[in-house]
């Protein structure tokens, strides 16, 4: 399915807003969205007609460049680095693609020009957000986000931060101000749909309304399950609780002025046109997305986005690829990125096909003695047959059909906000 018509740039966000508001952005779109926030010594003193200039602004800044965020790939550690998403950029223009989570304190250099792209933070550190925002700033990401989901013991444990941080509403809202005060692109919060016995439907609007509320976040990520702190580890997390879309598709209902992308079980592209036909905003992919790539990512930019494919070939991304990992091995420092960090996500790139056990096979022992991309590849690509290497793409893998039957059966109540419970934050 292709989304509707992409009226996604200037006109038609200002349209949304009044006149007065319209007159206030075409004043002030010279300067620097930053300075709204700078020159305020308490960034949520400023009006709600001021925040929403300038989060329009930055919307409006970053839409004039790309299609809509309507396929992303979730952040996912130790995956979805710099390597893998040069290769997703090779198979799909338009995807929106985030780093893997950063904490604040250690910010590094990404290189490569793979936008669209969202950088991701983990932290609980106001100042130490403010800082790693600043330096992101000159490597042009296209969103900032902050990881309220993680639910490894390490971050929303002995961190405190990940999804721990949805039990403290009132500093998230803190930390997403100060993470907007310092970028000119715009803000955004990945998080579940609960922790622990914190899960009720009420709970997690609570969480979406202060957030909002008191910061200019207008756009969340929804994890559709909760996430369980003690006694699973982080993959059990992925699947033991239960997926809850319904409570996905009633934040549509009951925050209309906000922006959801959906995530959680979600495998391919079908799937994602599914769930957009029932009216999500947005869809993220995981796994599937790095387990797959070329089935995933090789259908995005027709399927969702109505536009032409790359048009390349398997083996004409491997090639590309090459000249990538052999400019960038050893750029790091200390001998890094080595080969083996660079061919990771290309292990999964012949996901099923005839010769892919052998290629893997043939890697291990590649990876012992091989110094660079093009040598590993020399060893290892003689396993999959020039007809997998060379033939198009095939058509896109079905999904599930039932996958949101029923969901708009079975939304809950709708959401009364307690604003009085949100004062008190200011």
């Amino acid at each position: 399915m292709i989304r509707g018509m992409v009226k996604f740039a200037g006109s038609s966000l200002i349209s949304s807003f009044t006149p007065f508001d319209s007159v206030l952005l075409k004043k002030h779109r010279r300067f620097s969205v930053n300075s709204f926030f700078k020159n305020s010594n308490n960034p949520r003193s400023l009006s709600t007609c001021t925040q929403n200039i300038i989060l329009h602004t930055k919307a409006e800044m970053v839409a004039r460049q790309y299609l809509p965020p309507w396929f992303s790939v979730a952040p996912m550690m130790d995956w979805t680095d710099n390597h893998y998403r040069t290769l997703a950029r090779l198979i799909s223009k338009h995807a929106w693609l985030y780093t893997e989570m950063l904490a604040a304190e250690t910010i590094i250099y990404q290189q490569g020009n793979l936008h669209p792209i969202v950088l991701q933070i983990g932290g609980s550190n106001l100042d130490n957000l403010a800082k790693a925002t600043e330096l992101a700033n000159a490597y042009n990401y296209d969103e900032i986000n902050l990881n309220c989901g993680c639910p490894s013991p390490k971050v929303a444990g002995h961190g405190c931060f990940g999804v721990s941080l949805m039990l403290d509403p009132k500093f998230v809202g803190e930390a997403m101000s100060v993470i907007a005060a310092n970028t000119n692109v715009p803000v955004s919060v990945k998080c579940r749909i609960g922790v622990d016995d914190h899960d009720s439907y009420n709970q997690l609007c609570d969480f979406i309304y202060k957030v909002s509320s008191l910061s200019p976040t207008r756009h969340f990520i929804i994890h559709s399950r909760k996430a369980l702190l003690n006694g699973i580890s982080p993959a059990e997390n992925r699947t033991i609780p239960p997926l809850k879309y319904e409570y996905y598709y009633a934040l549509l209902r009951d925050f209309p002025d906000l922006t959801f992308t959906l995530n959680g079980g979600i495998n391919t592209v079908d799937e994602v046109n599914a769930a957009l036909r029932k009216g999500a905003h947005h869809v993220m992919v995981g796994r599937a997305a790095y387990q797959n790539p070329w089935y995933t990512l090789g259908h995005v930019d027709t399927a969702i986005y109505g536009a032409p494919s790359s048009g390349l070939t398997r083996r004409q991304v491997v090639e590309k690829y090459q000249i990538y990992g052999d400019a960038i091995l050893g750029t790091y420092g200390n001998n890094r990125p080595h080969v083996r960090d660079v061919m990771k996500p290309l292990l999964h790139f012949f996901h099923s096909e005839p010769g892919n056990g052998v290629f893997k096979r043939k890697a291990d022992a590649a990876f012992q003695t091989c110094k660079t991309v093009k040598s590993f590849l020399e060893e290892t690509i003689v396993a999959i047959p020039d007809s997998v290497l060379d033939s198009p793409i095939e058509e896109a893998p079905r999904g599930r059909e039932d996958l949101f039957a029923d969901v708009h059966d079975l939304l809950p109540p709708p959401y009364k906000a307690r604003e009085q419970e949100v004062l008190y934050a200011y």
